[in-house]
């Protein structure tokens, strides 16, 4: 069965007063087709569409039929469609409301600048209990609530069945109107925010559709994205119906409704990107323990694995490089390098200055490392402008210095001297005794013997 009358559609016409009466006579298939349509477009729940159907037939019951500063409340009961009324009142006892002079001494310090509200029954300021001024229409004295529900205590809310009409006016069918569109906006702002706070921290697949100061607007689902100046790939281009991947930063709650904040530059985008095209990453047989990046030129990862027999390297780059190719095609080209994670921070150190080979790293204090290399290899563990090198220690968290064997040892000195280690001075090599060894074809000299002559 088709809808008849759909309730989105009538929201938007002139009539406000045929608008009311139809929700009045609905034919109630009809009207709880009409409310899971517009739950499902909205994307909120068919309770919520109910509640602000009830919010706005209060309200257009009061209109027309209340009295100000009463509180009415309607109950639609979707199974027969039968509309219920009734008025909310606050019990209340002599302590809880204000006084005359009370009153009066409220009103000069009002004027004075001074404090509001008085504290009930001594309690003290900031708790929630507060007197209030007597209204009958929202108020009944406790005596007299006991008349109607004896068992009622004071603070309880006192609800008396209203007379239910059918017969509304111009105004109070607009006002009904106006609570239905407004009730919808913030379901409809609640739920989006709540959905996309729990994606924080994931990859939403994005549609751009415009371009404005240079902040790019996504489609992203229910809502649009802003990706900032800041968050885009330098050298990247969008353009309108273009389909990106984008990594979801923050949704924070602003007055005009959440404000969505996704980036092309973030490092995580690239783990989360392996996430999606490599199951050992998903399944935890991989970890990508850190990334380094520098958006739209190149990037470095580090993984390691944790099931025996699992190539972390191989795992990543896939069979004949088809995984890290998706992954660069998906980030325009970008370059990456993946290496194998090491506890030991000399091998870890070593492997991130990849392509190039090191012979040897030192640890030195104050988290700075010294990578020897080969002559030949310097340019290539440097990088262009310093990129490689950086990217690593980025990588690692170490401070890397990139020498040939050549620079080493004054380098080390160096480095030593900056963190402030005292280092060893040389030790003078102890003199040798001399011992006079003849020359050739000199005999040594004999000592000559005194013969001691004895007297006869």
């Amino acid at each position: 069965m088709g809808i008849d009358w759909n309730v989105q559609n009538s929201l938007s016409v002139g009539n406000a007063g045929n608008f009311f009466r139809k929700i009045m006579s609905l034919d109630l298939k009809n009207f709880t087709a009409a409310i899971a349509q517009i739950a499902e477009e909205k994307g909120i729940a068919k309770e919520k569409v109910f509640e602000t159907i009830e919010m706005a037939l209060a309200a257009a019951y009061k209109k027309d039929y209340g009295e100000k500063g009463q509180i009415v409340k309607a109950k639609l009961d979707p199974a027969s469609g039968a509309i219920k009324f009734w008025q909310v009142k606050l019990v209340v006892t002599e302590d809880m409301i204000y006084s005359e002079e009370e009153l009066e001494e409220l009103a000069q310090k009002k004027e004075e600048g001074g404090p509001a509200p008085v504290p009930l029954n001594g309690t003290t300021a900031g708790e929630e209990e507060k007197k209030v001024h007597f209204n009958p229409e929202k108020h009944i004295m406790l005596e007299e609530a006991k008349k109607i529900k004896p068992d009622i205590k004071a603070g309880d809310d006192l609800e008396t069945i209203l007379e239910t009409k059918e017969d509304y006016g111009r105004i109070a069918a607009q006002t009904a109107k106006q609570v239905i569109l407004q009730r919808i906006k913030e379901a409809e702002r609640e739920s989006v925010f709540s959905e996309f706070k729990s994606k924080e921290g994931e990859i939403l697949s994005a549609i751009v559709q415009r371009v404005e100061s240079r902040v790019v607007f996504m489609d992203i689902g229910k809502t649009l994205g802003l990706m900032p100046a800041e968050e885009q790939v330098r050298g990247e281009f969008y353009r309108p119906g273009q389909r990106l991947k984008v990594y979801l930063l923050s949704v924070e709650e602003t007055a005009k409704g959440p404000v969505i904040l996704v980036s092309r530059a973030y490092p995580k985008l690239l783990s989360k990107l392996f996430e999606l095209e490599v199951p050992e990453v998903s399944s935890g047989a991989v970890v990508i323990k850190s990334v380094a990046r520098e958006p739209g030129s190149r990037s470095k990862i580090a993984v390691t694995s944790t099931a025996e027999g699992v190539d972390p390297i191989g795992s990543m780059v896939g069979q004949r490089g088809t995984r890290v190719s998706a992954v660069i095609n998906e980030l325009g080209g970008e370059k990456i390098d993946i290496i194998q994670w090491d506890e030991k921070p000399e091998d870890y150190v070593a492997h991130s200055l990849s392509p190039a080979k090191v012979i040897e790293v030192r640890v030195l204090p104050k988290n700075r490392a010294l990578a020897i290399v080969a002559e030949d290899q310097l340019s290539l563990a440097i990088g262009k402008e310093g990129q490689n090198v950086r990217l690593a220690a980025k990588l690692t968290g170490w401070k890397i210095d990139v020498r040939s064997p050549e620079q080493a040892g004054e380098a080390e000195k160096a480095i030593k001297e900056e963190a402030g280690e005292e280092i060893p001075k040389e030790e003078a090599p102890k003199e040798e005794k001399k011992v006079e060894k003849p020359e050739k074809n000199e005999k040594p000299k004999k000592e000559k013997k005194t013969k001691k002559k004895i007297n006869e």
